[in-house]
C-alpha cells in the first residue's frame, strides 16, 4: 500500500510512463507555405524550436527524463492558421504556466513557433484542444 510522500513503485511509474508518455508539442503557422516558404524551411523551424527548448531548459526534470528515452521520444506537430493564432496558443501556455519556447526567425523577425517542454499526453491534450491547434498537415 502506497503512503502519501512515498514514491510510486518502479512498476507503477512504467505504467504511467507509457500510458501517458511525456511529448514534446510542436505549433507551426501554417501560412508560412502560402507565402513562398518551402516545406523545408518550415519543417527548419519546428527543428530550431526544439533545439532552443532543449537547451534552455536542459535542467528541467521533464527534460532529463524525456532524453533519457531516446528511442522511444514522443513529438506532436500542431498546425494554426496564422501570427495572431500563434500568439494565442503562446498566451494560452503561458496562463498554464506551462514553460514553452518561440521561435522567432532572424533576420527577419518573424515567429514561426511554439514548442513545449515535454509535456505528459494527459494534460497537454485540452490545453490543445482548447487552443483549437490541429495536426499539422500538407
Amino acid at each position: 500500500m502506497e503512503q502519501a510522500g512515498q514514491p510510486e513503485q518502479p512498476e507503477q511509474a512504467d505504467d504511467v510512463v507509457q500510458h501517458d508518455p511525456l511529448v514534446m508539442y510542436i505549433v507551426l503557422r501554417k501560412d508560412l507555405l502560402n507565402v513562398g516558404w518551402t516545406s523545408g524551411s518550415v519543417i527548419a523551424q519546428a527543428c530550431h524550436g526544439v533545439t532552443a527548448v532543449l537547451a534552455k531548459h536542459w535542467h528541467e526534470p521533464c527534460v532529463a527524463e524525456y532524453v533519457a528515452g531516446l528511442e522511444s521520444m514522443h513529438k506532436v506537430v500542431l498546425a494554426v492558421k496564422n501570427t495572431g493564432h500563434l500568439d494565442k496558443v503562446a498566451t494560452a501556455l503561458r496562463s498554464a504556466g506551462v514553460q514553452h519556447e518561440q521561435w522567432i526567425e532572424q533576420p527577419d523577425n518573424i515567429v514561426t513557433a511554439v514548442v513545449t517542454v515535454p509535456l505528459r499526453r494527459s494534460f497537454a491534450v485540452p490545453l490543445f484542444r482548447g487552443a483549437k491547434c490541429e495536426l499539422y498537415r500538407k
